[in-house]
């Protein structure tokens, strides 16, 4: 386990920046944490890394998923309005990881084990309220318990 403090918005899209180049295909970052903690904020910085800085990259919250043509490819998912886990593959999580990474806010609605569904390479970060700031803690499965030794911010 690892922890990161993000005083702000901009630490929080080091943050995502820093995990892009480490992604691999078949591979997942979950994001846990409560509204406004910053979830899509590091999803925003983590996809512009893998694409381009100018990227629109509107948040899924209406539409489920985005998919962004990228090396790897990434498809960024919001799970929050799904009500069976079973939800996430008629939206195409299991074709995302088979042709390139997921990108998941709101992991919860996968269930109490999302591994069972996402396969062995995951990371998990979990956002919480720090005083003014932000602290996420992140945990490797996986190919992610020894890349998140190389997860600098």
């Amino acid at each position: 386990m690892t922890t990161f403090d993000l005083p702000d918005a901009d630490a929080t899209t080091r943050l995502g920046e820093a995990i892009a180049p480490l992604l691999a295909p078949g591979e997942a970052v979950l994001l846990y944490g409560p509204l406004g903690m910053g979830k899509s904020t590091l999803a925003r910085g983590l996809i512009r890394a893998l694409t381009r800085p100018d990227e629109d990259v509107p948040s899924p919250t209406f539409t489920l998923v985005q998919f962004y043509e990228s090396d790897p490819p990434i498809a960024h998912f919001d799970l929050y309005r799904l009500s069976r886990p079973e939800e996430a593959f008629e939206i195409g999580l299991d074709e995302a990881l088979d042709e390139g990474c997921a990108l998941i806010e709101w992991p919860e609605r996968l269930g109490d084990d999302p591994g069972r569904m996402l396969g062995p390479d995951r990371l998990t970060i979990t956002i919480a309220e720090d005083g003014e700031g932000r602290l996420a803690t992140a945990t490797g499965a996986g190919s992610w318990e020894a890349k998140l030794k190389e997860l600098h911010v």
